[in-house]
C-alpha cells in the first residue's frame, strides 16, 4: 500500500516536472511575443518617422505635436484592428479544417485511421508501431489526434485574436509615446536629431528585450531592427526636405 502511494506521488513530482519543463520553452510565448515586438517596432519607427517628416518641414512645435499625437492613437487602433482581422481570418480557416475533419472522421474513420498511421510512419515510426499509436490516440480522442497531427495545430500555435489585438494596441502606444516625449520637450532647432538618436535608443532596447524574451542571439536582433529603423526615418526626413515646406 505504501509503495502504491510512493509511485503515484513520484508519478505527480514527474508530471509536474513536465509542465514545468514544456512551460520554459521560447516557443510557448512565440504568438503574443510575435505582436509585441511588431507593435512595438511599427509604434517606434512609425511614430518617429513621422515626427521627423513633419519636423523636418515645420518651424513650429504645435505641428509636429499634433501630428505625433495623431500618429500614436491612429496607429495604435489600427494595429489591434489589423492584427484582430488578420489572426480571425486564420481563426476561421482552423475552425473549417476542424469542421472538415469531423466529417470527415464521422464517413470514413478507417482511412483517417491509416492515413494518421501514415503521418507517424513518415515521422519514423515502424509500420505496425505508428498503425498502434494510431489506434490508440484514436480510441482516446480522435479529433484531437487528427487536428494536431494532421492539421498541425495545437495550443502554442493556435491563433487568438483578442490576445493579438490587445498586444499589438499597447505595445504600439508604448512604442509611440517614446517619440511623442521627445517632441514635446526637445528644442525646435535640432528636434530630428534628437528623434533620430532617441529612437535609435529605443530601438536597440527593444532588439534586446524581444532577443531575449525569445532566446535569440541579441546582437544579430539589435542590428536587424536599427538597419531597417534608419532607413525608415532617413526617406521620412527626405521627404520633408523635399517639400520644404514651412508649417
Amino acid at each position: 500500500m505504501a509503495n502504491n502511494k510512493t509511485t503515484e506521488v513520484s508519478a505527480d513530482k514527474d508530471a509536474d516536472n513536465i509542465d514545468t519543463y514544456l512551460d520554459a520553452h521560447y516557443v510557448q510565448r512565440s504568438n503574443w511575443l510575435r505582436a509585441a515586438v511588431l507593435g512595438a517596432n511599427d509604434g517606434i519607427i512609425s511614430t518617429a518617422s513621422l515626427a521627423i517628416g513633419v519636423t523636418t518641414a515645420s518651424v513650429t512645435r504645435d505641428p509636429i505635436l499634433l501630428a505625433t499625437t495623431a500618429g500614436v492613437v491612429a496607429g495604435a487602433l489600427s494595429m489591434a484592428a489589423g492584427e484582430y482581422v488578420s489572426v480571425s481570418s486564420q481563426t476561421d480557416v482552423e475552425k473549417a479544417d476542424i469542421e472538415r475533419e469531423k466529417k470527415e472522421l464521422e464517413e470514413m474513420p478507417e482511412l483517417e485511421l491509416q492515413m494518421l498511421a501514415k503521418i507517424y510512419e513518415e515521422r519514423g515510426l515502424k509500420k505496425e508501431t505508428a498503425l498502434t499509436v494510431a489506434k490508440e490516440l484514436t480510441e482516446k480522442d480522435a479529433l484531437g489526434a487528427h487536428v494536431r497531427d494532421e492539421l498541425g495545430i495545437n495550443d502554442i500555435n493556435q491563433a487568438k485574436p483578442i490576445q493579438a489585438a490587445l498586444t499589438s494596441c499597447i505595445a504600439f502606444a508604448f512604442g509611440g509615446a517614446l517619440p511623442l516625449l521627445v517632441t514635446i520637450f526637445a528644442p525646435m532647432d535640432s528636434m530630428e536629431y534628437y528623434l533620430y538618436g532617441f529612437t535609435i535608443i529605443s530601438l536597440i532596447i527593444l532588439g534586446a528585450i524581444s532577443a531575449k524574451t525569445g532566446g535569440s542571439g541579441i546582437p544579430k536582433a539589435i542590428l536587424r531592427i536599427v538597419i531597417w529603423g534608419s532607413i525608415a526615418m532617413g526617406l521620412s526626413a527626405l521627404v520633408g526636405y523635399l517639400f520644404g515646406v514651412n508649417v
